[in-house]
């Protein structure tokens, strides 16, 4: 028994696995020793098994880091993740020619140089790739959100890999480059919520009955559309100036977007409301005083 043991384990060890390894060492060798080259059937087939298990290990870590994304979202890192493949791609490669012999030093010296070449050619595009990323998974931003980048205020209608786009409040298009969310400050005047707190300032002529002015500006932004009742507005006496009481409205609003237009129209119900109640918005005043200058006499 032992001895039939012994002849079906040495027939499957020279014939069946010999005749396997046969088959898998056809293909060219050239050279002799540590320069000799082989491209052989196993070769091949290792590669190709190499390019599958590469290519469903990568499915399935684009599918657990973008699961809970939208559809959209997931749209966008399309180009990060073919860019991905291929740097897979080309190691899988190099790593095959290295198993049959060729010398890859010089290919992987220059392509370090390549790359070193490229990321400081894009390093800017990178950033913006980059910050593109973290506002899409940590939603730092989103469609709709109203932003102040380098003093210009726009509404946000669309969100790219590589740049954001925002409509401004003269209509025209602003490109911000991602990478400006990250590395720049960034107003967002609707990251927690939608209402913003607005002010209008306005002065008086001194003498003015100071409680009449208050109740004026509330009683105007009450009446104002797009001004929130709730919060309530408030008024504040904010300092004596140089020719004129100092007062400001402050009001809440739901259209901080529009907030130039709101101000505008409360501007002029506020003069209106003056008017009708005789207080007077003062011109800037200056006391001047002129010295004569008197020759000295002579003696």
């Amino acid at each position: 028994m032992q001895e039939e043991t012994s002849e079906i384990q040495e027939i499957i060890k020279e014939d069946i696995w010999g005749s396997i390894k046969e088959f898998l060492n056809l293909g060219f060798h050239l050279g002799e020793g540590e320069k000799s080259i082989h491209f052989t059937v196993g070769l091949l087939l290792l590669l190709t098994i190499a390019f599958i298990v590469t290519k469903f290990l990568l499915k399935w870590l684009r599918y657990l880091f973008t699961r809970k994304m939208e559809q959209e979202d997931k749209q966008k890192f399309s180009s990060v993740f073919k860019f991905i493949n291929y740097v897979i791609y080309l190691v899988v490669v190099l790593v095959t020619l290295s198993a049959a012999g060729i010398d890859i030093t010089l290919m992987i010296t220059a392509s370090a140089a390549l790359f070193v070449g490229l990321g400081l050619a894009l390093q800017e595009l990178f950033q913006d790739i980059l910050g593109g990323i973290f506002i899409i998974v940590d939603k730092s931003l989103q469609v709709g959100d109203i932003v102040e980048v380098d003093n210009k205020v726009g509404k946000v209608f669309e969100i790219k890999l590589r740049t954001t786009r925002a409509i401004t409040r003269d209509d025209k298009v602003i490109i911000i480059p991602n990478h400006k969310f990250i590395s720049d400050i960034v107003y967002n005047y609707t990251q927690n919520h939608r209402t913003t707190r607005e002010r209008v300032n306005v002065g008086v002529a001194y003498g003015s009955d100071v409680v009449l002015v208050t109740q004026l500006l509330e009683q105007v932004a009450a009446e104002q559309k797009n001004v929130l009742k709730n919060p309530k507005p408030f008024v504040l006496f904010d300092d004596f100036g140089d020719s004129a009481l100092l007062f400001s409205l402050h009001f809440f609003t739901n259209d901080s977007f529009g907030d130039p237009k709101i101000k505008s129209e409360i501007r002029y119900n506020i003069n209106a409301k003056f008017k009708e109640n005789n207080v007077s918005i003062p011109f800037p005043q200056r006391d001047v005083h002129l010295i004569q200058y008197q020759k000295p006499q002579e003696k």
